[in-house]
């Protein structure tokens, strides 16, 4: 049986991501706090910021908590804002692009597991 973990913001850490300027994260909860099956991770995009078309091993569910944004999923693009959910099924391409004066946060699920980003060139 898995033990119930409450974590304060105070105790999330942000890192940039590599992969792109402007973009970081911070993991909410993992497997290295007892999830047994899931992540779940906060992100902030500043603005002005873009993350690269990339794919990813698992899917991600998000949900967009501030800020207005593109995310580009497959050949669509869609202008996010707070309140918005969305499903980027594993292996498919997407990107981030805030063209805004304002950052942009959200909060992403993925399955425990390997979630390295894979930049297409």
């Amino acid at each position: 049986m898995t033990d119930p973990v409450v974590r304060s913001s105070d105790n999330v850490e942000y890192e940039p991501v590599d992969a792109a300027d402007g973009l970081e994260k911070g993991v909410l909860i993992d497997e290295s706090h007892g999830a047994p099956n899931f992540a779940i991770r906060r992100f902030t995009l500043a603005a002005g910021a873009e993350v690269p078309e990339h794919t990813n091993e698992v899917e991600h569910e998000q949900y967009v908590l501030e800020g207005t944004y593109v995310v580009g999923i497959g050949d669509e693009e869609f202008e996010v804002e707070a309140g918005d959910s969305l499903l980027i099924p594993a292996g498919t391409v997407h990107w981030y692009r805030n063209e805004g004066d304002e950052p942009g946060a959200f909060l992403c699920a993925v399955p425990n597991g390997d979630d390295e980003i894979e930049l297409l060139e």
